[in-house]
């Protein structure tokens, strides 16, 4: 078999200790291209079943099929040779869930877990699976990444020359599909792995979509919102702080939270901003889980081999936290879950929860770097604020990444959703939350919540008009069927359950359009029309 020796100028993802000899079926697209080029589907199948080939540590499965005929690749890294999940859970090791390409022109994360899945396996790494079980699926959105065209990330500057598509084959952005779970990948996912494995840790490789800062990748933690914030408070104010001070001091990288400024709002910036709370997002909606979840999000601006090598340090570096503290991390977890299920059910009928967020300051950042700019006249006598190449340093910039509540709901012991809504019961299902089915009638005492006022959005979001209702919760009494649904809020979910169901909540199913058609032929516009979900609090039978 040829071997190529691979020798990594300029910034090299491998450190020197490490070069060697690799066989050609190991060695990636970007690799052979001089960084010019990406790996297809194709490439990426074969590098997987070269290294499975190599390794008896390597497992593979696959997590699905996409619209378009192609395997959801996903590789189980293991010491103990782990082929499914009742032999990771027997283990009592946690699982690292590691996934990229879940937009198809954001490609470096699919690169890099190819990358480390070689230096693990067959390199000098090994050790990063003494107390972990890994998971890796390099290729989720596999259908959009093989359309490839020049130029379709402008930032990119075409660097690799051509990427795929953002959207899947379906036309849906799979990192806003986590609630509504139409996208067949997002399915896949959650029936698959998230499930079945129950990962520890969930770690998400995107790239930016832009703004000249001067970190060369940024990072998000699961915005929790209305979850328990264990799990939010480890990662971000322990966990990735401390890989960001490691990858500064082992390789000089500049690491730190994700956002964006707005030149509009004057120069030097004052604010950065990072993106929404909503659990649509899988990072997010993470946290709902009671589990750690990370987002990583590569410099768009910098050249496609320092985003390898930026995404490799880090996730490397990830991979080594969470195997020194592999037993913290299912302590936190387990501790989180359990206190969810104690909170909420202590505070059926008593206990409120956020249900719409609005952002607001987290904290003051000091020594802010990014690209600066310059006023320049215009011929007209305006100014526009131009770019230059000097990277500047700013002080007292506001990052604003908390999320208040602007509106609450009451936690209840659990819904009913008539026999007729399955539709519901069936999303929440795929979501692994446990639902019942009434075997007789039954009686309760709770809130029904009356629809005084539903509006949709004039402009379609992922092919929906997303929908809002405001109102009144009023006390009931009512009666329901043999077979009807029942959730009991008491369970690990809980706090996904809420933010699913709550008939004012900004990204549940109500918001995704699941029930427009009753109320909407129930004429909302002249009547209050009663949400067919019912919150039971205390029970009679």
């Amino acid at each position: 078999m040829r071997s190529i020796f691979i020798v990594f100028f300029l910034v090299s993802v491998v450190s020197a200790s490490a070069q060697q000899s690799w066989p050609e079926d190991l060695i990636i697209a970007p690799e052979k291209s001089n960084y010019v080029k990406t790996s297809t589907h194709a490439e990426v199948m074969d590098f997987i079943k070269a290294i499975q080939s190599k390794s008896e540590n390597a497992f593979v499965f696959t997590m699905g099929v996409s619209k378009e005929g192609k395997e959801i690749p996903v590789v189980v890294l293991s010491k103990d040779k782990i082929k499914n999940p009742v032999e990771a859970k027997a283990s009592g090791k946690p699982v690292v869930y590691i996934q990229g390409n879940i937009h198809a022109g954001e490609v470096e994360g699919k690169e890099v877990v190819m990358l480390l899945m070689r230096e693990i396996l067959l390199g000098d790494k090994k050790h990063m699976f003494d107390n972990q079980i890994i998971l890796f699926a390099p290729i989720y959105n596999t259908d959009s990444n093989d359309k490839m065209e020049k130029g379709r990330r402008p930032s990119q500057e075409d660097s690799p020359l051509e990427v795929g598509l953002r959207e899947n084959s379906q036309g849906l952005d799979l990192n806003r599909d986590g609630m509504k779970m139409e996208a067949i990948e997002t399915q896949a996912l959650f029936a698959s792995v998230l499930l079945p494995w129950d990962p520890q840790v969930f770690v998400d490789l995107q790239t930016t979509n832009g703004t000249w800062h001067a970190y060369s990748l940024t990072w998000a933690p699961g915005y929790q919102s209305s979850g328990h914030p264990a799990t939010y408070n480890f990662v971000n104010n322990k966990m990735l702080p401390e890989i960001t001070s490691t990858v500064k001091s082992k390789y000089d990288l500049n690491f730190g939270p994700f956002g964006d400024y707005y030149l509009r709002e004057g120069w030097p910036p004052k604010n950065f901003y990072t993106y929404n709370h909503h659990p649509r997002y899988l990072v997010n909606q993470f946290g709902l889980r009671n589990r750690l979840s990370i987002l990583s999000e590569a410099f768009a601006h910098e050249r496609f081999y320092q985003r390898i090598h930026s995404t490799y340090r880090f996730v490397s570096e990830i991979l080594e936290y969470t195997n020194k503290h592999a037993a913290d991390i299912i302590t936190i977890n387990k501790t989180a879950e359990a206190e969810t299920i104690a909170e909420m059910q202590a505070g059926a009928g008593s206990l409120k929860k956020g249900v719409r967020f609005k952002m607001a300051p987290l904290k003051k950042l000091d020594n802010f770097i990014t690209y600066d700019y310059i006023q320049k006249q215009k011929a007209d006598g305006t100014t526009e604020n131009v770019r230059t190449g000097k990277v500047a340093q700013y002080q007292d910039v506001t990052y604003h990444a908390r999320f208040e509540p602007t509106l609450e709901a009451t936690v209840p012991s659990g819904y009913i959703i008539p026999a007729r809504f399955h539709k519901l019961a069936d999303n929440l299902r795929l979501h692994g939350i446990k639902v019942e089915t009434l075997t007789r009638s039954t009686t309760l005492k709770g809130e029904v919540f009356q629809i005084e006022k539903f509006e949709k959005a004039k402009q379609a979001f992922q092919g929906h008009a997303m929908a809002q209702a405001d109102g009144k919760f009023v006390s009931a009494t009512k009666k329901f069927s043999k077979g009807d649904f029942k959730v009991e809020i008491a369970q690990p979910l809980s706090n996904l359950i809420f933010y699913l169901l709550e008939p004012q909540s900004d990204d549940g199913l109500l918001t995704w359009n699941f029930l427009d058609e009753y109320i909407e032929t129930s004429k909302v516009q002249n009547k209050p029309v009663e949400y067919p979900v019912f919150k039971y609090i205390n029970k009679t039978n």
